[in-house]
């Protein structure tokens, strides 16, 4: 696999395992070798830092939420070394409500480390879109 390939594998095994809110396969995602250097924006959160801090809010979120699933669009991934960026528009949809199913869009930017056992999450900055762009 090539680098590409790798780091969109490991960009995607972080929205399966909160998908299926798997707490170990979270875990898994993200760096241990800095815990210091992890740090965390959930949408409308103020940010969080360091790796147990992080992954007891995914554990949080996850205990929190019926269903969710990710449609990743506009993904972009740029490699320069051991370091990963990738963003990418995450369509979210949530639990079905009354009205039909409930959802949203979020604009992510995650930065991923290479480590000797693979790709991992360091840093994802989730932002709530609130309207449109409108093409001038």
């Amino acid at each position: 696999m090539s680098d590409l390939e790798e780091v969109e594998a490991a960009n995607t095994a972080m929205y399966e395992a909160f998908e299926s809110a798997d707490v170990d396969a979270m875990a898994r995602v993200w760096d241990d070798l800095d815990p210091d250097a992890v740090v965390c924006v959930h949408p409308g959160w103020p940010m969080l830092r360091g790796r147990d801090h992080v992954l007891r809010s995914w554990s949080a979120v996850m205990a929190g939420t019926d269903y969710i699933q990710f449609f990743l669009t506009d993904v972009q991934v740029s490699v320069l070394g051991d370091t990963a960026v990738v963003t990418c528009t995450e369509n979210v949809l949530t639990e079905v409500t009354e009205s039909g199913q409930g959802g949203n869009q979020v604009v992510a930017t995650n930065v991923l480390v290479r480590r000797p056992d693979g790709w991992r999450v360091q840093v994802h900055h989730g932002s709530p879109v609130l309207g449109r762009l409108v093409d001038e």
